[in-house]
């Protein structure tokens, strides 16, 4: 059980680094957006460049933040049941959701991308806008980055579900445990 507890503590911790790196992109967003802008309408200049890269780098940060997201919780769900329900009640839920939906949706989304970014690796593909940024492989290789971090974490959500339900969810850091109910 400690080894599944370590498991479950590297992986949170790991997609946790992700989100405070990827959480950063967000004020890049801001500045390239409030740049482009001003470049516009005071300057009367526009940058294609520019304007790729804020939606490149709002793309980058969600799929990077999906697995932090998952373990977070800020992810969209039901909870008028879930919410009030007792933590081994939880732990099944995850258990099934982890198995039964995040399983099969990371699976089809490797089987189905990875075919899609290494065309696009090959080609050393860039922006279709003239003038904008190349490099938009390394962009598509985000989706493949937003699949192993959802997998990640639903491993983790799996494994913590374990945990509980063989009553060894106190080998967990408080942040990692299901929250009580109060």
């Amino acid at each position: 059980m400690q080894a599944i507890a370590l498991i479950i503590r590297l992986i949170s911790r790991f997609n946790i680094l992700l989100g405070q790196l990827f959480s950063w992109f967000s004020l890049g967003i801001v500045l390239v957006c409030f740049a482009v802008v001003v470049l516009r309408y005071a300057f009367s200049i526009s940058e294609v460049w520019m304007q790729d890269l804020y939606v490149w780098l709002n793309a980058m940060m969600f799929m990077g933040l999906a697995g932090y997201a998952l373990f977070n919780n800020s992810h969209v769900r039901v909870d008028i049941f879930y919410r009030p329900a007792s933590l081994r009640h939880k732990a099944w839920v995850d258990m099934f959701g982890s198995l039964f939906f995040i399983t099969p949706f990371v699976s089809i989304l490797v089987y189905w991308s990875t075919p899609y970014v290494m065309r696009s690796w090959k080609w050393l593909e860039g922006s279709s806008n003239y003038g904008g940024m190349p490099g938009l492989y390394i962009i598509k290789s985000f989706i493949l980055v937003f699949a192993f971090v959802v997998a990640l974490q639903g491993l983790a959500m799996f494994l913590r579900g374990v945990l509980v339900l063989v009553n060894k969810q106190d080998l967990l850091p408080k942040e990692y445990r299901y929250r009580e109910n109060h």
